[in-house]
């Protein structure tokens, strides 16, 4: 899986690795029980700080995306099924941008036209 880093970017690198872990994990490039670099080997290849993968890390154990084992290293989790919580955190972190398009004048049938596309562009590459 390539990651790009663009630090010109107003989105925190941290962000950006974490974005791309889970785009690669949607996209099937990484599979659950696959183990990610250590922090110190990636933040090498990576040539950014040890601190900001230890952070994209935590952002994603946190997200139960995937599991911090001691003295093992990341492995991608093991997900089947959707809980309550973690749809209500979803829902919670879309609701501000399609309030943002409804506001820009985006008609629901293009948002989901949007979406779908997104899905799609997502599971195909």
């Amino acid at each position: 899986m390539l990651i790009r880093i663009e630090t010109e970017s107003e989105i925190p690198i941290y962000t950006q690795l974490t974005n791309q872990i889970i785009e690669g994990i949607a996209k099937g490039s990484l599979k659950s029980g696959d183990a990610l670099p250590s922090v110190r080997a990636f933040a090498a290849d990576l040539g950014v700080n040890m601190h900001t993968v230890n952070k994209s890390y935590h952002e994603l154990e946190k997200k139960g995306i995937i599991q911090i084992v001691p003295k093992s290293g990341a492995v991608i989790s093991h997900y089947d099924s959707i809980d309550d919580s973690t749809m209500n955190r979803i829902s919670d972190q879309l609701r501000p941008y399609i309030a943002e398009a409804l506001v820009l004048g985006v008609d629901k049938e293009k948002l989901l036209e949007l979406v779908s596309s997104l899905i799609s562009d997502i599971k195909t590459k």
